[in-house]
């Protein structure tokens, strides 16, 4: 399996089949480029393009879609193309197996209502947690992708969910809102603390799983 990182939470996986997790409006469109299948954690649109997926798929007609029975809604008319799973599920998406975990969105404020968000442990081993710090504990982890910027966390909660999971590696994810000093400090404190072989792909960069 080829892991390959684009912007913000994209992230393409390249096998038999290719599979990409959330491509959102922060995310280039060429992550979806020969897509089979794609997974939505959730409804926000720095991981659902609308626009995006609806031209790939137009370009990759058989492609699918999987995602939580309340991201549909936001589909339009590529809901005819949706496979909704929850937390628990066990599906193939693009000759993947894939589990989905957890459930709800973290929270940003109490005066935001919350929104449905699945993460996915893909061939029992990466898992992308979408904005979520959901630990998959019936999981063995090698490859985590793990959430560092966002209104709905702080660097305490990066780490200790990377120690939770303890996976062999950990890739920083949900990075788009960072500038390259707060790349230094988040890298620097999630390198030092976190317990794993952790850093941050750049656009584009690809690893093997």
């Amino acid at each position: 399996m080829r892991l390959t990182k684009y912007s913000h939470s994209c992230v393409r996986l390249a096998g038999d089949g290719v599979l990409v997790i959330d491509p959102g409006g922060f995310s280039e469109r060429t992550a979806l480029d020969g897509v089979d299948a794609v997974l939505i954690t959730h409804e926000h649109g720095d991981h659902l393009d609308l626009d995006a997926l609806t031209g790939a798929l137009a370009a990759r007609p058989e492609a699918r879609i999987f995602t939580h029975p309340e991201v549909v809604p936001k589909l339009g008319d590529l809901a005819s193309v949706t496979t909704t799973v929850d937390a628990g599920d066990d599906f193939t998406a693009a000759g993947f197996g894939v589990r989905a975990y957890g459930g709800r969105h973290a929270l940003i404020h109490p005066d935001i209502p919350s929104v449905a968000n699945l993460g996915y442990l893909v061939d029992g081993g990466v898992y992308h947690p979408g904005d979520s710090f959901d630990v998959p504990a019936d999981a063995t982890v090698d490859t985590l992708f793990v959430p560092v910027s966002a209104p709905w966390l702080k660097a305490a909660e990066s780490i200790e969910f990377v120690r939770a999971v303890k996976p062999r590696r950990a890739f920083a994810l949900h990075d788009a809102l960072l500038n390259d000093n707060g790349f230094g400090l988040v890298d620097m404190l999630m390198s030092r603390l976190s317990g794993a072989e952790y850093r941050r792909l750049g656009t584009g960069e690809s690893v093997t799983a």
